[in-house]
């Protein structure tokens, strides 16, 4: 199953303000782990870049000048989301500004429902606790140490690791199998142990002939775990 774990910085809060996204980061997940590959890039956004969005991700209107247009890279962002569902959170506040983006070249949006949203499965797990990405890392001891700063591929990053936490955590490839397998493959067969000596009975014969009245006199003489 792949996925796509999907961030972005943008100049504001609201694309319907004139705001416009200047990062994307993106991270490709496969059963819910990271493969390794990752896109990113850098956008002009065509305005400023206000002092109070530069404090929160260090994004200068001097670092974007010579980046390109969202124009210019939403093909290869597209050629690498393909039609993934993308991990998000808030799904919402990233969704609107890249539909923002498309709506400017008149193509289709992205679909709200395609979006798995991070935040909606902690509020599931987590009833009345805080929700910031930020939270969730400390929650699962995530490693925060490099975010000084906000950064679209650096939150990605994060967040693949959070969803994997959410979704069953570090066990989700356990297999019981694995060891029968690969013993398998390699031609080796195993005999079962046997004691030596059995173990000596726990229950007395008392405790032995009181469960056995029981078992007769509750489900007869042929309990279901006689059947085969």
């Amino acid at each position: 199953m792949r996925e796509i774990v999907l961030d972005t910085e943008t100049t504001g809060l609201d694309p319907s303000d004139g705001h416009r996204i200047i990062e994307i980061g993106c991270v490709e997940l496969m059963d819910h782990l990271p493969t390794g590959r990752t896109f990113q890039c850098y956008l002009n956004p065509e305005r400023d870049v206000p002092i109070e969005s530069q404090r929160v991700h260090g994004i200068t209107d001097e670092f974007i000048a010579d980046k390109p247009l969202f124009a210019a890279m939403v093909d290869e962002l597209f050629a690498f989301i393909g039609d993934a569902p993308l991990v998000i959170h808030n799904a919402g506040f990233d969704l609107k500004f890249l539909n923002a983006e498309l709506a400017r070249l008149q193509r289709t949006p992205l679909a709200y429902a395609r979006a798995i949203d991070t935040i909606d499965i902690a509020k599931s797990k987590f009833p009345g606790a805080r929700y910031s990405l930020d939270e969730l890392c400390k929650r699962f001891s995530i490693d925060l140490t490099s975010r000084s700063k906000h950064g679209a591929l650096l939150d990605a990053t994060l967040l693949a690791q959070v969803y994997l936490e959410l979704v069953g955590g570090r066990q989700t490839k356990f297999n019981l199998t694995t060891l029968d397998t690969e013993t398998a493959l390699l031609g080796e067969t195993r005999t079962a142990r046997v004691r030596p000596v059995p173990l000596a009975p726990r229950a007395s014969s008392a405790e032995a002939e009181g469960h056995a009245a029981f078992v007769a006199r509750e489900l007869g003489d042929d309990p279901v775990w006689n059947w085969g």
